[in-house]
């Protein structure tokens, strides 16, 4: 009977919440050393992003659990910052500062704090019917006031150690959000844009370059009203040129007359003069606009800057201070401007003009483009008019344009703490390990100070109080230092803007009321505080915390958070205590559509999480998920067919696997009237039938293997070997077995007890490694399992409630066996290659062939010889022969090099070994696999560079079809002799009757204790095959594989009544009737 996975999850989920599995395990854990796990606040709806990382983050606390350790796992909540107040904006129609004073910062607040948690039903509902055990009561938010506090506490500890500072400088910044964002911030949302890229004069005051521009690009016409300076570079060399056209003299770089001319061969200048970036130094032209001419009037001029570039613009940078990094450094060090002086900054917080420029005022910078250009052409300035698709980053939350602009910020100092970070990061292990080596290292080791500040309302305030000149600071700590300071003597259960920005504290400096600051705490510093936010440190649990809590043994994210989260914990981290705040840190890659573009609601490319939950059940999706590139952090194309396979290929076989087992237990009682029971010693007996010491052994090869891989956190090593497992269980060991298992063929009933009892135990074994993998389909068979379980080792279990409860097994090394594994391992390899070449000859297993001819090593061909029945019995072939004498059977060896390895290695002498390799000899080829090595033309090639090809040597002078197949791999050569004997097809006529009444059994829903009458009868035979012949000569065989006779049918008797299954048939060319009757 089939199973409905969907339907057998939502009956776990039941039973989860009738005994309160995830609590129950921590109960049963409480005592036990602590597994450390950090998880981080998500934000919005959950997606197929957020499952795959749940995912994770539940196999592997699930693993650790079962493996003796105590995990406590709590939900968080990102319920601060600008994602939330871009939605308040859009629902209440404002935007900027204006707008959110005039309604007020508490009532701004208030509607905040009213949708923060309005997803999480769909978050519960979602992680729940996904399988993973998490804490939703005893959750933490960023928005509550212990998470706020230690978050001040965090602050104040880098605050006294001279870590904090305000700068004026130019940030990345959203006109979308009102805010600048921080360096890192502004990398994770760069896509193509449509800009325009303007080339523009400035006519020089100098009387030597009379009639001579200076011509700069850019694409960013909005900047031009600010310009203080044009820089070149010192060692660069400048061609002045005449333009005929324009009947003007023009300076830029040789390389950069592109950007002048479409065709520079066939435009019409001279070159009249060159120069060195140096020597223009200080040269004076006139302004693009006078805006701010008078309060720069010893600007305007030439300054040298190394940054300047020979294939980017004109060679001629534009410098406007305020909206440019480069710019404002240049300004600061050739005296444009000072701390006293700051650049002409005439854009409001949207992005606006300003009055400052009145022409402009009113016009956000990106809209302002075509005003200004129209203008530069009114005026002649403009000299080309273009566009450019260039690469442009994008505000992460309003998918807006950035901009850059100076504003007053609060930083972190990052960069000197760089050489601690880098060495504390080498301690810590990350999967993938080049995550960790190319990307965030390469992040850190270019790390920059980190703005935490936001011109925001809703969020954690900046517990710092200043004067009116900055010059008296005071950064409080705690909701009592704020008391003991201010005198304020109301309750504080709220510390937001709205709360306590009236409060003042007195100046110890004679300076009046010190007032905080404005501003608010970068959503990242509330994640990076995690850590000690969501256990109140150092307030409360400051002893856990200190000696069992931190730093955590696992984090997991997505490898955008490379430049997130997993860079703002390590920053706090090792500023507060030296160390890298996680030891392993698992890394995935980002989910697409399945035509490779980003998923998309509006485009809807991609199906509905919870519909494919529905459809096919959480593990089939886990497994998917989790068995995909995209856990060696890699993009995946997610295809509902994936997971349809996973049913198919994977679930539907164990859970076949384990009705076998159930089938065959019930036989049992009803053939011999025993109840099966699980005996553990019963496996322990060396002289056991070697599949079952091959299973239990491979059993536990995988149980090390795990131990090892998950120590390291590499799943993606572990999901295939636990699907290798299950593929040799219900492909090899019980297909091998069945006669053994069902006790048929004269079959003694201790070696069918044997096999029963080594099955149980796979099965048993299975379900605890699967267990953190496939939650429910595990507990569902554990729960039909435990029956067989004696109650004396059930009462060694803490509680038989859920495999969940359950230890993960040990590896018993008394049933390890590598010799078997070896033998059983390439037995598999021989069948693999005669199955391959039986298929080539579109011969089916159910003919039966007369001799495969193995060809290998000695020690391969005694292991082979030790299975043969087995081989004989699966590839349905009279004769097995093993040699070593390729030339007795005609074997040529060639070889086919790895070109693309060698191509790296050896460059320009791969050419060498391409003209040799053809004429290598067979005792040449031969000595390569002894000793691992060989020269080729003076090159020495080693193990693996070169592929071992052995085939048959044909005889040209030969016109008779070939009998022959080869298959063959780098260790055996196969050869079948694909002769049809006639004395063998009636053989084969019975094997495939077999089969079809077996398959009609399954149709009818028979199970293998059903006792039913089946019978044939034949309708043509126009071949002669002799259907009765056949049957009648092999008859014991049918008996053994149906449990009974196969008779004939009789045409005078009247089986209506008790017929259950009438079906006909075409076995060779005959055509048969067969019916299943009720005895």
């Amino acid at each position: 009977m089939s199973i409905d996975f969907p339907r057998a999850e939502e009956s776990v989920l039941q039973h989860w919440k009738e005994i309160d599995a995830f609590q129950r395990q921590l109960q049963l854990s409480e005592k036990r050393q602590r597994f450390v796990f950090y998880d981080g606040p998500p934000f919005g709806l959950p997606h197929y992003g957020h499952l795959l990382a749940s995912t994770i983050k539940d196999i592997i606390p699930r693993y650790w659990s079962m493996k003796g350790r105590h995990v406590v796992r709590r939900f968080g909540w990102d319920t601060h910052g600008v994602p939330i107040e871009h939605e308040i904006d859009k629902k209440l129609g404002i935007s900027g500062r204006e707008a959110v004073m005039k309604l007020g910062i508490e009532k701004y607040n208030q509607e905040c704090r009213a949708i923060v948690m309005r997803y999480a039903t769909e978050w519960r509902q979602t992680i729940d019917r996904l399988g993973r055990w998490i804490d939703f009561d005893n959750d933490y938010k960023t928005m509550d006031v212990n998470f706020m506090e230690s978050e001040w506490w965090v602050f104040k500890e880098l605050f006294e150690k001279d870590q904090v500072y305000r700068s004026y400088q130019v940030m990345p910044y959203s006109t979308a959000l009102c805010t600048p964002l921080s360096n890192f911030e502004s990398q994770q949302n760069y896509k193509d844009a449509l800009d325009p890229a303007i080339v523009v004069s400035f006519p020089l005051k100098r009387s030597e370059h009379i009639n001579t521009h200076l011509l700069i690009w850019t694409t960013t016409p909005w900047t031009l009203p600010s310009n203080l300076a044009i820089a070149t570079h010192p060692d660069f060399e400048y061609i002045k040129i005449f333009d005929e056209a324009s009947d003007r003299h023009y300076i830029l770089l040789e390389s950069c007359l592109s950007k002048l001319y479409k065709d520079p061969k066939k435009a019409k200048f001279k070159i009249v003069d060159k120069m060195l970036g140096k020597t223009m130094n200080g040269w004076k032209y006139e302004p693009l606009f006078n805006y701010f001419a008078d309060k720069f009037q010893d600007c305007f001029r030439v300054v040298n800057a190394t940054y300047v570039k020979p294939d980017d613009g004109t060679g001629l940078v534009h410098q406007s201070p305020a909206f440019g990094p480069e710019d404002y450094d240049v300004a600061m060090e050739n005296g444009l401007i000072s701390p006293q002086r700051l650049p002409p900054n005439p854009l409001d917080e949207k992005g606006c003009f300003t009055s400052e420029v009145p022409e402009y005022v009113g016009q956000n910078v990106k809209f302002a483009d075509k005003a200004i250009i129209k203008d530069l052409r009114k005026t002649g300035r403009l000299i080309v008019e273009s566009q450019i698709t260039h690469s442009v980053g994008f505000c992460w939350r309003s998918d807006t344009p950035l901009i850059r602009k100076a504003v007053s910020a609060w930083f972190i100092k990052v960069t000197e703490s760089v050489p601690q970070m880098m060495e504390n990061i080498g301690t810590s292990n990350w999967v993938p390990s080049f995550v960790k080596d190319k990307r965030f290292g390469s992040w850190i080791s270019n790390a920059r100070d980190w703005n935490v500040s936001r011109n925001r309302y809703w969020g954690t305030p900046i517990p710092i109080w200043a004067s009116d000149d900055f010059e008296e600071l005071v950064c409080v700590g705690s909701i009592a230092e704020l008391k003991e300071l201010s005198g304020h003597t109301g309750d504080l259960h709220d510390i937001h803007r709205d709360k306590i920005d009236n409060i003042t504290i007195p100046s110890k400096k004679g300076k009046g009321d010190l007032k905080r600051i404005d501003e608010v705490f970068d959503c990242w510093f509330e994640s990076g505080s995690m850590p000690y936010a969501a256990q109140h440190y150092p307030f409360e649990n400051k002893e856990t915390f200190e000696q069992a809590s931190f730093p955590a043994d696992f984090i997991a994210e997505g490898l955008d958070q490379t430049r997130g989260w997993f860079y703002t914990l390590t920053v706090l981290g090792n500023k507060l205590f030296g160390v890298s705040p996680f030891r392993n840190c698992v890394v995935n890659g980002i989910i697409l559509a399945e035509d490779g573009k980003k998923m998309s609601k509006r485009l809807q490319n991609y199906p509905d999480p919870s519909k494919v939950m529905k459809l096919y059940g959480a593990d089939a999706l886990r497994l998917y998920l989790i068995n995909s590139p995209v856990v060696r952090a890699e993009p995946l194309r997610f295809k509902e067919s994936g997971v349809q396979g996973v049913v198919s290929n994977v679930l539907l076989p164990l859970w076949n696997s384990y009705k076998f087992f159930e089938g065959q237990a019930v036989l049992l009682k009803k053939l011999r009237g025993i109840d099966f029971v699980f005996d553990p010693e019963l496996d322990l007996h060396r002289d056991m039938n070697v599949m079952d010491r091959w299973i239990l052994a491979n059993c536990q090869s995988l149980l090390e293997f795990m131990n090892q891989e998950m120590a390291g956190y590499r799943l993606y090593t572990v999901v295939p070997r636990l699907l290798d497992l299950i593929d040799n269980l219900t492909n090899w060991y019980i297909r091998f077995n069945r006669k053994r298992l069902k006790g048929t063929d004269g079959v003694e009933l201790d070696d069918t007890i044997q096999a029963l009892n080594s099955l149980f135990h796979v099965l048993f074994i299975l379900i605890r490694a699967l267990a953190p993998f496939i939650p429910f389909l595990t507990d569902h068979m554990y729960k039909l399992l435990l029956p067989h379980i004696s109650k004396q080792l059930q009462d060694t279990f803490d509680d038989t409630g859920s495999v969940h409860f359950l230890p993960f097994p040990e590896v018993q090394t008394e049933l390890l066996d590598e010799a078997v594994e070896r033998r059983v391992g390439r037995m598999q390899r021989v069948i693999g290659l005669t199955r391959v070449a039986r298929e080539r000859r579109a011969i089916g297993l159910k003919t039966p062939l007369e001799t495969l001819v193995v060809i290998g090593d000695p020690d391969l061909l005694e292991d082979v010889k030790s299975l043969e029945s087995y081989i004989r019995e699966e590839l349905n072939v009279r004769e097995l022969v093993v040699s070593s004498d390729e030339e007795k059977y005609n074997i040529t060896l060639s070889v086919i090099p790895d070109w693309p390895t060698l191509g790296k290695r050896l460059k320009k002498d791969l050419q060498k070994v391409k003209k040799a390799v053809p004429s290598l000899t067979n005792d040449q080829i031969r000595r390569y696999l002894q000793e691992k090595s060989i020269v080729v033309d003076g090159i020495r090639l080693e193990e693996g560079d070169l592929a071992v090809v052995r085939g048959l040597r044909k005889d040209s002078n030969s016109t008779e079809p070939e009998k022959w197949e080869t298959a063959s791999d780098n260790e055996v050569l196969i050869l079948l002799d694909t002769s049809i004997h006639a004395g063998l097809m009636q053989e084969s006529l019975v094997r495939d009757l077999i089969n079809r009444l077996q398959r009609m059994r399954k149709t009818a829903g028979l199970k293998t204790t059903d006792d039913v009458r089946m019978e044939y009868n034949v309708l043509s035979d126009p071949d002669g095959v002799d259907v009765g012949k056949a049957v009648t000569e092999h008859g014991a065989m049918i008996k053994k594989a149906l449990r009974s006779a196969v008779p004939a049918s009789d045409p005078t008797e009247d089986v209506k009544d008790r017929t259950i299954l009438e079906e006909t048939h075409t076995i060779q060319s005959a055509e048969l009737l067969f019916r299943l009757l009720r005895v």
